[in-house]
């Protein structure tokens, strides 16, 4: 009896009497995860299971979250930019009132923070 037998396109491993199918995901590249795609594997992970095992398995996990981390940091950079115009928080407000300008700031990243999360990592 042959060990591996492949059948369409699956390959089968011989254990005790019965062919199995090898469940490999590809092995892809792993590249490294920045904060944004550390928190879209965590939403995947507790809140859909099945997407992050379907990622998992098919081997696609690793470029989803790359894609997300990519796309909500140039998302959260435009953002707060927009939000530091239209607010007219500027480098003049810096200098004049640090403690104003501190506390829009981070309210300009708590709005920006929300929306990211409500466009890219909670979808």
């Amino acid at each position: 009896m042959e060990k591996y037998k492949e059948v369409n396109g699956i390959t089968y491993m011989l254990v005790g009497k019965f062919y199995l199918p090898t469940l490999l995901p590809s092995q892809e590249k792993a590249s490294p995860l920045g904060i944004w795609g550390k928190r879209r594997l965590a939403y995947l992970k507790q809140h859909h299971r099945e997407t992050f095992s379907y990622l998992l398995t098919s081997g696609q996990l690793n470029s989803h979250l790359a894609y997300a981390d990519e796309r909500a940091k140039d998302m959260y950079s435009i953002l707060v930019k927009q939000f530091a115009v239209s607010d007219g928080v500027t480098e003049d407000l810096k200098t004049r009132d640090r403690k104003a300008w501190e506390g829009r700031m981070n309210n300009i990243a708590a709005r920006a923070r929300k929306l990211v999360y409500d466009e890219v990592i909670n979808v």
